[in-house]
C-alpha cells in the first residue's frame, strides 16, 4: 500500500474521517512523496526531504485520527507525544530524543509481529508437538535426566525397565490418534500443566527514581544468555497451551539481528511522528524563576525535526528523512509565536475547521466503525437490538453541536457525552430490560432533559 496514489489514500481516509479535506491531501501529498522519492537515484534521494505539516484546529475535529489512521494504512512506525511533557536540557523530565527511541521501539515491534506471523504456521506444528509431547512423554527422554549414581552402579528400578520396554508403535500410534483429536478440537477445553518461560521480571528503580525502561537497560540485555530462562508450572487449557507455545516457538524462528536492522530503516525511512499540543510551548513566558521556558522546549525539538542522529540501543538513527505532524488548538497563543527556525521546518500548515451539526450526523453513522455502529453491536451482546432513527440521529447531533456553543467546544468527543448519557438506562437495565428499543427525537428528548434545555435565541435578535 506504499504505492497507492493521493486519491486513493483520501478515499481510504474517508472511511474513518468525516471532513478536513484540506488536511487529508495534504497528508496524502506527504505520504505519495514518499513513494517518489523512493524513486530517486544518487544525491539527490537524499536531499529531498519531507515537508512537515503543522495541523492547526480545536480539539476532538480529527488531527491526531488522521494522522494514526495514515501511518496505520501503510504499516509505517507511529509515535504520539505532547509538547508538554518534554523539558530543555538542564531541567529533570523527559528529553526530547526519546521520541525518536519510541519510534524505533514501535518499528520494532511492527517488524518483529511480521516476521513472527511469516513463519506462524510452522510455530503452530511445533506447539502441537509439544503439546503432544506432554499428553503422551516418551519414557526413553524422560529418563535421559536420571540419578547421577543410577548411571553410575547401573541402579534401574523396576518401573523404569517396564518405561524402556514400552513398544514404540504403540507409543506412536497414541500419539497420532492424539494429533487427530488436536486437529478436530476435541481436546481444546481440557485442562494441562505446561512449563513456560517466566518473564515476570520486576522493574528495577535506577537513579532518581528513573525506571529501567528510561535508561534502557534491564537485567536479560546485561547478561544476555550466560543464565538459563527462569521457568513456571502454569495450568491451562489445550487451545491456550497451543497459543503459548505457538508464541514461544515462533519468537526462536525469527532473526531478531535482522528485525533490529529492518526496524531501524523502517523507523529512518518511513517514521511518523505526531507532536500534539505544540501551541501551548509557542510564546515567552512571562515573570522570571527556575520555570522550563516555552522556548527552551522548542530549541531542544528544532535539532531533532532539522534533522539529526540519536543514539539508541540499537545504533544511531538519523531523523532527517522522518515525518513530523504537529499540531495545535492555537487559541491562545499564534504560530507566529514559534520560534522562526521551528515554524520553518513545518512548511506546509492546514487549518481544520470547527465540526458542524451535519459534521456530527456523519460522524455517528458514516464511518466504517461508526459511534452508533459501536453501541449497536455492544448492546448486542447483552441480547438488546436498539435501532437509531433519522430524526433521533438528528436530535443527538444537534444537542451535541450546541452544547459545544455553550461550553467549551471539544468536538466530537461531545457525541460520547450525549450518547452515554441517552444510553445510559438501556446499558444499566440489559440483559433484563427491554429487548428491543428505538431511539427517536423524542426518546432523546426525554433522556436529555435534565441535561440540556433549547435556548430560544431569536428574541434576542433585533
Amino acid at each position: 500500500m506504499n504505492n497507492m496514489t493521493p486519491k486513493e489514500i483520501v478515499k481510504e481516509l474517508d472511511k474513518f474521517i468525516v471532513g478536513q479535506d484540506d488536511a487529508k491531501k495534504k497528508v496524502a501529498i506527504a505520504l505519495r512523496n514518499r513513494y517518489r522519492r523512493r524513486q530517486l537515484v544518487g544525491e539527490l534521494k537524499e536531499d529531498v526531504i519531507p515537508k512537515n505539516i503543522l495541523m492547526i484546529g480545536p480539539t476532538g475535529v480529527g488531527k491526531t485520527e488522521i494522522a494514526r489512521r495514515l501511518a496505520k494504512l501503510v504499516k509505517a512506525p507511529f509515535v504520539k507525544v505532547e509538547a508538554t511533557k518534554f523539558t530543555e536540557v538542564g531541567y529533570v523530565g523527559r528529553d526530547v530524543d526519546s521520541i525518536i527511541r519510541d519510534l524505533v521501539e514501535e518499528s520494532i515491534r511492527l517488524i518483529k509481529e511480521e516476521k513472527m506471523n511469516e513463519v506462524r504456521e510452522k510455530a503452530r506444528i511445533i506447539a502441537k508437538d509439544k503439546i503432544i509431547e506432554v499428553l503422551s512423554p516418551n519414557p526413553k527422554k524422560k529418563n535421559q535426566n536420571k540419578n547421577p549414581f543410577e548411571f553410575l552402579f547401573g541402579v534401574q528400578t523396576e518401573r523404569q525397565n517396564e518405561d524402556e520396554n514400552i513398544n514404540e508403535d504403540d507409543l506412536e500410534l497414541k500419539r497420532q490418534q492424539i494429533r487427530k483429536q488436536l486437529e478436530d478440537g476435541l481436546l481444546d477445553e481440557m485442562m494441562v500443566e505446561i512449563e513456560v518461560e517466566d518473564a515476570s521480571l520486576m522493574p528495577i528503580e535506577a537513579i532518581a527514581g528513573t525506571s529501567i525502561e528510561d535508561i534502557n537497560m534491564n537485567l536479560s540485555e546485561l547478561f544476555g544468555g550466560i543464565f538459563p530462562k527462569k521457568k513456571k508450572s502454569k495450568k491451562v487449557t489445550i487451545k491456550d497451551a497451543i497459543k503459548i507455545f505457538e508464541q514461544e516457538e515462533a519468537a526462536k524462528l525469527i532473526d531478531m539481528d535482522l528485525v533490529y536492522t529492518e526496524a531501524k530503516k523502517r523507523a529512518e525511512e518511513d517514521g511518523i511522528v505526531f507532536i500534539d499540543e505544540i501551541d501551548k510551548i509557542a510564546g515567552k513566558n512571562k515573570g522570571h524563576g527556575p520555570d522550563v521556558s516555552r522556548e527552551g522546549v522548542q530549541r531542544d525539538i528544532l535539532p531533532i525535526v532539522e534533522g539529526s542522529t540519536v543514539n539508541t540501543k540499537y545504533g544511531p538513527v538519523k531523523t532527517d528523512h522522518i515525518l513530523f505532524i504537529a499540531a495545535g488548538a492555537f487559541h491562545v497563543s499564534k504560530v507566529s509565536d514559534l520560534i522562526p527556525e521551528l515554524q520553518g521546518r513545518f512548511p506546509v500548515k492546514v487549518e481544520l475547521k470547527a465540526l458542524t451539526k451535519e459534521d456530527f450526523k456523519e460522524i455517528l453513522s458514516k464511518p466504517k466503525n461508526a459511534l452508533i455502529k459501536q453501541y449497536v453491536e455492544l448492546l448486542k451482546t447483552d441480547g438488546v437490538c436498539i435501532e437509531f432513527t433519522d430524526d433521533g440521529i438528528d436530535e443527538i447531533a444537534e444537542v451535541a453541536y450546541i452544547l459545544n456553543l455553550q461550553n467549551e467546544n471539544i468536538g466530537a468527543r461531545r457525541l460520547h457525552t450525549v450518547l452515554e448519557e441517552v444510553l445510559m438506562d438501556v446499558s444499566f437495565e440489559a440483559p433484563e430490560g427491554p429487548k428491543n428499543v428505538t431511539i427517536d427525537k423524542n426518546y432523546v428528548k426525554d433522556k436529555l432533559k435534565t441535561v440540556y434545555k433549547h435556548v430560544d435565541t431569536s428574541k434576542y435578535i433585533i
